[in-house]
């Protein structure tokens, strides 16, 4: 069983950064884990998704802003959030696929003037 919590979100300038948080109750060590966001009336969309082994990929309307990574020795995920723009405004979820998959309760991000 694992339990994922969200941190990091907030308002931002178009422009600025941010950096996300996903703290798991249990291991996530050799899982896949990804990254999703859920704008206003869209659909959830993947962002990030890193492997156990490192392998990366991108949506590609962050490739190149964003940056994905992981501690397993901490049971951590990160997305570092540069250049954003008011489009990446959302809800922004950390995943885990293990037997099943696994959602945290997501961290509101909105990129507004």
């Amino acid at each position: 069983q694992v339990q994922l919590v969200e941190s990091g979100g907030g308002l931002v300038q178009p422009g600025g950064s941010l950096r996300l948080s996903c703290a798991a109750s249990g291991s996530i060590f050799g899982f896949y884990a990804s990254w999703y966001r859920q704008a206003p009336g869209k659909q959830r969309e993947m962002v990030a998704g890193i492997s156990a082994g490192g392998k990366i990929k991108y949506a590609a309307s962050v490739k190149g802003r964003f940056n994905i990574s992981r501690d397993s020795s901490t049971n951590m995920l990160y997305l570092e959030m540069n250049s954003l723009r008011p489009e990446d405004t959302a809800i922004y979820y950390c995943n885990v696929a293990a037997s099943r998959e696994y959602w945290g309760q997501g961290t509101q991000v909105t990129v507004s003037p």
